[in-house]
Order: structure tokens, then C-alpha cells, then sequence
């Protein structure tokens, strides 16, 4: 069981990155990477939101959903769970941590809309993850979307000193930068 929850773990950080190979949410991956303290928080954030949208999907999903035959229902019972999720952590940074609420900006709510956290709730489900193993799915997820967008930040950061061709300033540079990480991080693959 643990040895399961393992490979369950490394998979889903690594091998099968959510935004590296699965190319979900990307909006926040390529928004807040401009700097490292904040794509941390993002990604502090994110780890929350989806951990916690594993649990309460999954609850919801087993226990609601599939016990009065309302598994149609559960993209938009879904949905409406990781709103309220990601309206508890805009509340709690806008009052426990204003600097980095403010750093978010416009970025935070966008977690709401964030494919990546409906994928992971979803993918749960078709998989038929038990509560644990979809905790720990979200929870290596999160993690994998926060070691991606920190390091993409560090990336960033160090571009700024560098004399970049004029045509791959901005935006085109990132994008070869994140193709390359897709790449590296496929070698990651020979690790199960």
C-alpha cells in the first residue's frame, strides 16, 4: 500500500506533471512566474486548494454523487466546491498575509477557473482513487505544479540579466524556457 502511494506520488509531481506534460494550468504557470516569492505563494496556495479539493470532491463524490445515482451532477457540484475553497484562501491571505494577496492580484481567483484543480477532482474520480490515494494524487500534484512554477520563476529572474534576441523577448522566451522544462522533466520517466 505505501510502496503504491509512493509511485502514486512521484507520478504525479514528475512524471506526469500537470502543467509539464498535461499542459493544465497554464494561465497561473505562465502569469505569476515573474517573480520566486510569489510563485511560491501561488503555489502554497495551489497546494491547498487541491489537496483540499481531493478531500472534499472525493467525500462528496463517493458519498453524495454515487449514493443517490447524481454522478452527472459532478462537474458542476465540483466546480462549485473549489470555488468556495479557493474563496476561503482569498479571504485568509487578504487577511493573514496582505502582501502576498496583493502579489496574487487578479491571479488568485483565477485558481477558481485553474483546469488543473477540476482535472485533478476529475481525474480522481475516472481513476476510482480511494479518499487516500486521491488526497495524495492532489496533494503530488500541487506539489509538482509548485516545483514547476518556482522554478520557471528562478528561470525568469535570471533571464533579466541576459541580452535576449529581440524577437524572443517576453513571452516567446518563457515559452522555450517551459518547453525545455516539459523535456528535462520527462527524463524523470526512468525513475519507475
Amino acid at each position: 500500500m505505501i510502496r503504491n502511494l509512493i509511485v502514486l506520488s512521484l507520478g504525479s509531481a514528475l512524471i506526469n506533471n500537470v502543467v509539464l506534460s498535461q499542459f493544465l494550468g497554464l494561465c497561473p504557470f505562465l502569469g505569476v512566474s515573474k517573480k520566486v516569492k510569489t510563485a511560491l505563494g501561488m503555489g502554497t496556495a495551489v497546494i491547498f486548494v487541491i489537496t483540499l479539493a481531493s478531500i472534499v470532491t472525493g467525500i462528496i463524490y463517493k458519498g453524495l454523487l454515487v449514493t443517490f445515482d447524481l454522478t452527472y451532477l459532478k462537474t458542476i457540484v465540483f466546480i462549485l466546491v473549489i470555488a468556495a475553497l479557493v474563496q476561503f484562501v482569498e479571504m485568509f491571505l487578504k487577511r493573514f498575509i496582505p502582501s502576498l494577496y496583493s502579489a496574487l492580484g487578479v491571479y488568485l481567483p483565477l485558481i477558481t477557473t485553474n483546469c488543473a484543480v477540476l482535472g485533478i477532482a476529475i481525474t480522481n474520480v475516472q481513476k476510482d482513487y480511494s479518499l487516500l490515494e486521491g488526497t495524495v494524487n492532489g496533494f503530488a500534484t500541487s506539489v509538482g505544479f509548485t516545483i514547476a512554477i518556482v522554478i520557471l520563476a528562478g528561470i525568469r529572474e535570471k533571464m533579466q540579466y541576459n541580452d535576449i534576441p529581440k524577437a524572443f523577448r517576453g513571452m516567446p522566451i518563457v515559452l522555450v524556457s517551459a518547453g525545455l522544462m516539459a523535456i528535462a522533466f520527462c527524463g524523470f520517466a526512468g525513475l519507475l
